[in-house]
């Protein structure tokens, strides 16, 4: 697959990006796909990399659902429970867009994403350089940003108390996005910020 170059002003799908990240979203993309995904409505998801067994069972369940419901879901799918959440969700039909934190210029193509590519359903994008090639945490962050400003709604299934991923939270909260995290007992102290436990996909209007 070629690599092609989005300008994010002739791109009416990426305006969100100026009006959550002002000055800091990038004039230009990167992409490898099919780019007319960038047009759905999607959702995303970001998951500490350490979680509790009755939530990584509860979220894979959910990425099943959202996989039988068409639904178009963007995250780094950098962290462990992300990975399961991509690798289920490319066994269905329905569009998926993967944000590394690095550039994709010259990126090695992964032997489970090169058919859902040519099928059209698999868009990698990025908002980094080319000289941006190694993943860091100050990267990895810029990227969560970037996804989250990109996505209608935001699905956290868990972070970790203090983590960077609940500080992060917050940061979305104020951006007055649509933010959900999965009913769980060790998921309260995300409730009690405010952000609303979801048990079911098909009983919730998230996108």
């Amino acid at each position: 697959m070629n690599l092609v170059t989005l300008n994010r002003i002739n791109y009416d799908s990426l305006a969100t990006l100026s009006k959550y990240l002002g000055k800091r979203a990038s004039e230009t993309l990167t992409a490898i796909g099919n780019s007319t995904i960038l047009q759905n409505k999607s959702l995303a998801v970001f998951c500490s990399n350490k979680c509790p067994g009755t939530i990584i069972i509860k979220t894979y369940d959910l990425m099943k659902q959202m996989r039988e419901r068409g639904i178009t879901v963007i995250s780094g799918f950098h962290s462990a429970i992300e990975r399961e959440c991509l690798n289920i969700l490319l066994k269905g039909t329905q569009p998926v867009i993967v944000c590394p934190a690095r550039s994709i210029e010259g990126m090695r193509i992964k032997t489970e994403h090169k058919k859902p590519l040519e099928d059209g359903r698999l868009l990698i994008v990025s908002a980094f350089t080319g000289k941006e090639r190694r993943i860091s945490s100050e990267r990895s962050l810029r990227r969560n940003y970037f996804v989250a400003a990109l996505a209608e709604t935001i699905l956290v299934p868990y972070a970790a108390p203090k983590s960077k991923t609940e500080m992060f939270c917050r940061q979305l909260l104020q951006w007055r996005k649509h933010v959900y995290t999965i009913d769980d007992e060790k998921n309260i102290h995300l409730m009690e910020k405010g952000i609303p436990p979801i048990s079911n996909v098909a009983k919730a209007s998230l996108i």
